[in-house]
């Protein structure tokens, strides 16, 4: 398998778990980085998640990527900023983390694969970014669910 190969399959398990999660989560591509032998897919999920609806995310992939065969590897129960780690019987590492006001981040790490050029992901984003913008925003897309005793200020999106 070649990175680009890899990032396929990066493409692949990012967009399985998140058709996963229902009602579904809007989400834009975060940067792409390539390695000496691997590579990282990052999806950025931009509906606002509460602190309340956190753990209804988190159990939603856990059981999901148990499912789908994969390790767990860590479980991070920190109150403001829990993470799942896991590994796929391929050996790609999946990870869910949620960052500074709740935004949570998918990654997934390719296993040390052959070198070559990388394409962009071809998976379109459910919350694309406006053209020129360099740093991905807060969430900032409202769910009637996911959002639940969260900061009213945010967009209605969902």
């Amino acid at each position: 398998m070649d990175m680009q190969a890899a990032a396929e399959r990066s493409d692949e398990i990012l967009d399985s778990v998140l058709l996963e999660i229902r009602p579904e989560l809007r989400w834009a591509h975060g940067p792409t980085t390539v390695g000496i032998c691997d590579v990282s897919r990052r999806r950025v999920v931009m509906t606002d998640i509460s602190a309340a609806r956190r753990g209804n995310l988190l159990g939603v992939v856990d059981r999901f990527w148990r499912k789908s065969g994969y390790r767990m590897t860590v479980v991070n129960s920190d109150v403001d900023f829990p993470a799942i780690y896991a590994r796929t019987r391929d050996g790609f590492g999946v990870r869910l983390r949620i960052g500074g006001k709740g935004q949570a981040f998918f990654q997934v790490d390719t296993p040390c694969v052959r070198e070559s050029k990388v394409a962009d992901s071809t998976s379109p984003a459910t919350a694309p970014l406006r053209e020129g913008v360099e740093l991905i925003p807060r969430p900032n897309i409202h769910s009637d669910f996911w959002s639940a005793g969260a900061n009213e200020g945010v967009a209605r999106g969902v």
